[in-house]
């Protein structure tokens, strides 16, 4: 009898043991804006799939461009969460699932307090793209707005972008429309506001991404993304998540002037035609 209890209790033991050797290792900066969110997200996941994974947050100031590289060569950091384009999904492992649902997409600016004066006559595309927008040297959005006309201004450092944009170095800093709420109130020193009236919308997915050498954790996180989708768990994360609240709530998306972009940066295999996995604004009440 006792024997009997044994093997099923060393069986149970083993599998405990192998799924604490299963490590998902990320960054966790405290200045980045979607860092809490998209660990809730991965949190998510991973409980969709029985917690298989133990994740080990990492604590260090390191540049997007860093961060890409640790987790395309397979390096110190096993997943990155980051905006996305063609050549970047064409080097890693990519879990297409929007995580902000497509709401970097919708991008509001950060300006000078003093400034809405240079925005206000601002009626056409051409008027816009007489400014002057900042924005990190090796993000996506940066390659969209230059691939429409704009004129960007570029750093490698994030947090140096709020000091360029008050000391007038350009005209606005372009942000996803959850983040300069959180980004204000940490800053609360600096002499920024949002601009009050307009708004640029491209599609722009945030994604997960893997090394293509750790392709089982790709499939596994993406498991169970689709998990929490197909149950409401995922949606119940996004539409509770304060900085999307702020959006409902602060940001006037249904009331700004709307400037459509195109994205030529977007992978041929991003799933435009799953609808339950974008946002839209003019659902919105």
């Amino acid at each position: 009898m006792i024997k009997n209890l044994i093997i099923p209790l060393f069986l149970a033991l083993s599998l405990c043991a192998q799924a604490q050797d299963k490590v998902i290792r990320i960054l966790k900066d405290p200045q980045d804006p979607n860092g809490d969110y998209a660990v809730s997200m991965l949190k998510l996941a991973n409980s969709k799939i029985g917690d298989k994974y133990r994740i080990e947050e990492t604590y260090e100031q390191w540049s997007q461009g860093r961060v890409n590289e640790e987790v395309r060569v397979g390096g110190m950091l096993d997943l990155a969460w980051t905006t996305s384009d063609a050549a970047w999904e064409d080097q890693v492992y990519p879990i297409r699932i929007p995580l902000y649902k497509g709401l970097l997409g919708y991008r509001i600016f950060i300006i000078n307090k003093n400034n809405q004066h240079k925005f206000d006559p601002v009626t056409t595309i051409e008027d816009l793209k007489k400014l002057t927008f900042g924005q990190g040297r090796t993000w996506a959005d940066t390659a969209i707005l230059e691939a429409n006309g704009f004129n960007i201004i570029k750093t490698t450092k994030y947090p140096n972008l709020f000091y360029m944009v008050e000391g007038e170095r350009f005209d606005a800093f372009p942000r996803g429309v959850h983040e300069p709420f959180g980004e204000l109130a940490q800053r609360p020193n600096l002499e920024l506001a949002i601009e009050k009236n307009l708004m640029v919308a491209y599609k722009m997915p945030m994604y997960f991404f893997v090394s293509p050498k750790n392709q089982e954790l790709g499939r596994d996180i993406e498991e169970g993304l689709n998990r929490a989708i197909a149950d409401g768990s995922f949606d119940k994360t996004f539409f509770g998540a304060q900085a999307v609240k702020d959006v409902i709530e602060r940001a006037n998306m249904k009331q700004r002037r709307v400037f459509y972009l195109e994205n030529p940066t977007l992978h041929k295999d991003t799933p435009l035609d799953r609808a339950e996995l974008w946002f839209d604004p003019q659902d919105l009440e």
